[in-house]
Formats: structure tokens, sequence, C-alpha cells
């Protein structure tokens, strides 16, 4: 069975973590839990470990097991150390581990080749699907018999939490025979680990807390030191070519042990052929198969949500959504239907497109879809302008891909009523101006289109009025409701749709050309007038299926976006000419806010420039792949394997934000397939 492999040798490097500390690996579950670290095996900020489970309300995700250190030890009495404590000092980072001489993903999953005076040694890290379980392997391929200790630490808290804060006062261990179960308090998960090899055993010496320093939460702003409690440590025996491992999990000891190690690896590997197999044809070789694999990451059953799977269930149907990014989006209306071609269309999971579609439907409330669920929450919030129109989108993809049409006439009416309450108006000022029949969002307090970045009461980039991409997404939503009223209910029950389809396209042709500049206002009736600053979100006035933008324009726009605002990584959310340009996204909080949509690049929207390229330029699609190809050195750096979220507005294109983002893997992916020969 062919295995998706990426490679990163690090034999120059002697483990020189310098080198390394900054790239990443990323472990899920399908459940939104997940395992990350650095590759070089140090934990840089809070939202690093080995097991970080999903768990329902309150709770949500939680750090339960935060890093290991392992060391060999030889007959003659000689310790080696593969992965260490955590470092308390920040120069400490750069001489963590000097013995990784390897790094690669198999499927995905996380694999360490360490050598250290003449000991190989191989670790590798998954995740069962459906469950809150890790399992963590090494095996021994160098001949001489070995002894392996490895002392677990931890920090119980959500995810989000400060490093600086504990949920429990102190930790307990019970001790089952070879089961060891920790707990910090009665309402709180616990932690259950077994060690599965030969002659194991556990050394309890009586707990002990470790302060370390998190690097990456200190160049953020945040707090960055906190501290580690271990229980103790095991040792087993290692035999050239012998596997051990430790399961750690958060489920029941019948649902973490109903596998062994070996028939868990085995399912791992087959599950991740069978998604890379039936995946479109053009997607199942490298770099696309590499992406059908970092797509997989992202769809989720999210297991809080009880009330919402029961009625699923009762229906015949199962309920998913999709994670936004790793580590600490959770499922975003919006991210869902913008990713959900590439994620679950491109890799023909045509199925698990349909539950997504229909779980949203559900959600639709004033005739909007959730912009996002709160960790740790069964109700999602409401305040976006723009998802509810991306969802007419990702279901007219959904039929084109699947000519679902029993799930259109299930939720047919659910676009109908987004329509009419967009058109009589709904929450947070959203409604068609009956003026010019353009649809114009904006309520104090709140930034409802993409660009949402806002810090306390400062919105950073006001888009109040009647945005370019706005109004795009409006008339193709219009278009859509048009095509789908006549096919399923007649000419006469489409006529309204379509009419008010054609007076937003004229109202938008003559209002929102800047002639100066040659190319399109992103606002127009603004809080400080039309808003002439050049910015990616024009390009959806060509890109989606109905263009509301007159094709003599096309050309132009395009050029434009092309000379300012395309890079290697996608493209940059302001030109550069604007007095509000930021160069790079670093800092705390409210630095990085202040640059998220003033020039940082954006790697999603790749999607929508290679789209309007093709509609310019349908024969060119060489020219089209060639802006994508940026991409591919990329898979080497920040969550290896993955597409990060943003990236510096200027070279290096130095990658930020999240490591793994659902829409930018979606994007890429699907305009790869696209513009592939």
């Amino acid at each position: 069975m062919q295995k998706v492999i990426r490679r990163i040798e690090l034999e120059q490097s002697k483990g020189d973590t310098r080198q390394i500390l900054r790239r990443e690996w990323l472990a899920t579950n399908g459940l939104g839990g997940y395992a990350s670290g650095t590759i070089s095996g140090s934990v840089t900020w809070r939202y690093h470990g080995l097991l970080i489970a999903a768990h329902p309300a309150p709770f949500g995700r939680m750090v339960m097991l935060n890093h290991m250190s392992e060391s060999v030890c030889l007959p003659d009495g000689q310790k080696l150390q593969f992965c260490g404590e955590e470092p308390t000092q920040p120069e400490e980072q750069v001489s963590a581990c000097h013995c990784i001489r390897e790094f690669r993903l198999e499927n995905q999953m996380p694999v360490w080749r360490y050598q250290v005076d003449g000991i190989i040694l191989e670790k590798n890290i998954h995740l069962l699907y459906g469950q809150n379980t890790v399992h963590i392997t090494f095996r021994l391929l160098s001949s001489e018999p070995a002894r392996l200790d490895l002392r677990p630490s931890m920090h119980f808290r959500p995810h989000e939490q400060s490093v600086a804060e504990f949920m429990g006062e102190h930790y307990l261990l019970s001790i089952h025979g070879r089961h060891y179960e920790v707990s910090a308090g009665e309402d709180m998960p616990r932690l259950r680990m077994v060690l599965e090899g030969e002659e194991t055993s556990f050394t309890h010496d009586g707990g002990s807390k470790r302060e370390i320093y998190y690097i990456k939460e200190a160049e953020r702003g945040y707090e960055s030191r906190g501290q580690l409690w271990s229980p103790g440590y095991f040792t087993v025996n290692l035999r050239p070519q012998k596997e051990v491992t430790l399961i750690a999990s958060t489920e029941s000891w019948h649902t973490m042990l109903a596998l062994n190690a070996a028939e868990a690896l085995k399912f791992y590997h087959q599950r991740h052929h069978r998604l890379v197999s039936a995946a479109e044809p053009k997607a199942q070789q490298q770099p696309a198969a590499e992406l059908v694999l970092a797509a997989d990451q992202f769809i989720i059953n999210p297991v809080g949500r009880v009330a919402d799977a029961a009625r699923a269930h009762a229906a015949g149907d199962e309920i998913r959504t999709v994670i936004a990014g790793y580590h600490w989006f959770t499922d975003w209306g919006r991210d869902t239907m913008i990713s959900l071609e590439g994620l679950t269309l491109t890799t023909r999971r045509y199925t698990e497109a349909g539950w997504i579609l229909r779980t949203f439907a559900h959600y639709v409330k004033d005739g909007l879809i959730p912009n996002m669920f709160p960790e740790g929450k069964n109700e999602g919030l409401y305040h976006t302008a723009d998802a509810s129109l991306w969802f007419f989108h990702a279901v007219n993809r959904y039929l084109e891909c699947t000519g679902d049409r029993a799930t259109l006439k299930l939720i047919l009416p659910k676009l109908q009523e987004i329509a009419d309450r967009h058109l009589k108006g709904t929450r947070f000022g959203i409604h068609v101006d009956p003026e010019d029949g353009l649809l114009a969002q904006g309520s104090p307090g709140y930034q409802l289109t993409w660009m949402d970045a806002k810090v306390e009461d400062w919105v950073v980039t006001p888009r109040r009025g009647k945005a370019v991409e706005i109004n795009a997404l409006w008339y193709n939503a219009l278009m859509l409701m048009g095509r789908w009223m006549r096919e399923e209910q007649g000419d006469k029950a489409a006529l309204s749709y379509l009419e008010q389809a054609k007076r937003a396209r004229e109202s938008f042709n003559n209002r929102f050309w800047y002639a100066e500049g040659n190319y399109l206002y992103d606002l127009i009736e603004g809080e400080q007038g039309n808003d002439t600053a050049c910015r990616p979100n024009q390009l959806l006035a060509i890109s989606l299926p109905h263009p509301i933008l007159e094709e003599q324009h096309w050309e132009p726009v395009l050029r434009v976006t092309r000379e300012r605002l395309l890079t290697a990584v996608g493209l940059r959310s302001l030109s550069r000419e604007h007095p509000d340009y930021k160069p790079k996204y670093f800092g705390d909080l409210r630095a990085r806010d202040a640059a998220y949509h003033q020039g940082t690049v954006w790697a999603w929207l790749i999607g929508p420039f290679v789209d309007a390229w093709l509609k310019v330029y349908p024969k060119d699609k060489a020219g089209a792949r060639k802006v994508l190809e940026g991409f591919l050195p990329h898979l080497d750096e920040a969550c290896v394997g993955s597409i990060s979220e943003i990236f510096d507005a200027e070279p290096p294109f130095t990658p930020r934000g999240c490591i793994a983002q659902a829409w930018s893997v979606a994007e890429v992916l699907r305009t790869w397939v696209k513009t592939a020969e």
C-alpha cells in the first residue's frame, strides 16, 4: 500500500533547533482534537501538546498530555537523551535536541529518526480517528538492545487558556495494575495511560513540577512561563526492530484499548490510502495527494453538539462541520462554505459535503448562518454578512458535482428564507437598499465582512456600507436562487429574484467602477465615503460563477490585482501604496490585528485569483498554475505538509497566524487540480 511521504533531511543541521524550531507538525482525530509541536521536540506555545482532546461543553478542547521526555539507557549504564526536558530559559530552546536526523510525514503521520552514539531510534505519533486517543510508538533500528525511559508531563487546561493558569489545585495518580490514570478534580476529564511493550514498569516518584518557557507566547505578548507536572516515568526494554507504544487517552479504558498499536496503525494507513484513492484522479499524485490528506484534518464531527447530532441521526444523517484552522479556530460558517469545494468535492467526499450543508441549513436564523461557534459552546454567533451568501455558492458547487436534487429540495426553503430576509432586512443592518438594489451592511461595534479584525472597540477595517465582495456574492446568490426556483417551482417563482439580480448588476457597474484607478472601489457609501483602497475583494466580481462585473473591466481588474497584490503565497490584503499598509504581521494582539487585513498575505485568495485568471485567459492553465508553485516550498515550513493562514506582505513572506488553515489548503488544492493539463 503506497504512502504519501514528505521527508525533511536534518543530517546537516545536526539537530540544531535554530533551523527546526519554527517547523511544526499536526495530527488530528476527526473530532477537533489534535496533537502538535515543533519537529525539534520543544513546546513553544500554549497549543502544543501530545494530546489536546475535544470534549463536550463546557470544556471544549483541552490540553491533557503536554510533553514527554525520552531517553535510552545502554547496557553499560550510559544514558542518551533523545527528547529532553522542556527549557526554562529562552537560550535553552536552541540546544534542546541535537540528535534528530530525519523528520518525515507518512500519510500525514509525523515520524522522527534519532541517532546518538550508534543508537538509532524511530518514533511516530498518531491519533485514532474518532477518539481522543494518541499512540506514541518507538522502534529500535540499531542492533544493540537498550532500555527506554519515558517521562510524561501535563498541565490540564483549555487549549486557549494562559499557560500560567491552572484548573485544578493538584493532580492525583491512580494505578490499577498496568493501567495509570491522572485526575485533577472530580468534574475534570481524566488522562489514562498504558505502555505496550516487553518488561514495562512505572516509577512513581511522588510527582514533580517543572517551570518551562514558551517562546512563542512571549513573542505574542502573552504570559510565557508555566508549570508542567509529571507523575513519574515509564521504563520498557527495547529490542531491535520491535515496537513499544505509549497509549494516552481521555476515553474509557474499554474504548482506548479496543485496538492494539499494530492494528491502529494499519487502520490509520488504510484510511488515508482510501482518501487519496477516492479523490479526483488529478489529485492523486504529489503534491495534490498530500493536500488531500491535509484537507482531511479540517473535516470533523463536533462532539460537543449532542442535540444537533441527535437531530441529524433521527433524520438518517450525520453532523459534520469544518474546523477553520489549527490551532485556535473552531468552525466558522464563512470558512466552511469557502472551503467546502476543495475539502470535500475535489476529494470526492460527497456524502460528507451533503452532511455539512444540511447541518448548516439547520442553523439558519433570521436569514443568516452562523459566523462561528465559540469554543466549548453549543450556540453559534451570527455576526457576519457574507457567510450566508457563500452558502449559496457552496450549495451550487455541490449540486454541480453530485446532482443531489433531494438535498436541494430539502434546503431550498432555507435558501429562500435567506434571500427574502436580505431583501426585507435582517440583523446587523444587513439589507437591500431599495434605491439601487445593492446590499448594504453594518452595525456599530461589529465587523461583518471577512476582513473582521477588531480590538476591543476598534474596528480595524471599517467596511460599513456596500462592500464590493458582498454585492458580488449577493448577485451570484440571486442568480442561483432564480435558477433553482425555476427548476423546482417554475418561471413565476424565479422572476422576482432574477429581476433583483438584474437591478443589482446595473447599479454595481454604474457605481463601483473607479475609473481613475482602473479597478473597483472596495466600498461605496462607507462612513468615509467611497473607499479607493486597492484590495483583493474585487476579484469576486469576476471569479464567481455569475460574475457581476461587466466583462470589459475583467482584464484591468486582474492586471491591477496581479501587479499590486499577488505574491508567491497568495494575495496581499492591501496594496503597498496605501498609507495603512503593514508589511509585517507580528507583535502583541493589537499590533497583529492592526496588520491582519492591511497588507498581510492571505493564501485562500489565490483561489479567486486563479478563477478570475481563467475567466480572462481561459486557455492559459499554465499561467494560472505558475502562481500556485510558490506554495510547494512552503509545505516544508511552518506546519509541514499543510498551508498557513497568512504570511508577511514582503519577502521572505514569513508564515504567520494559524499553522494550518482550511481555506488555504482547500483553495490551493482546488485550483491545483483545476489548472492541471
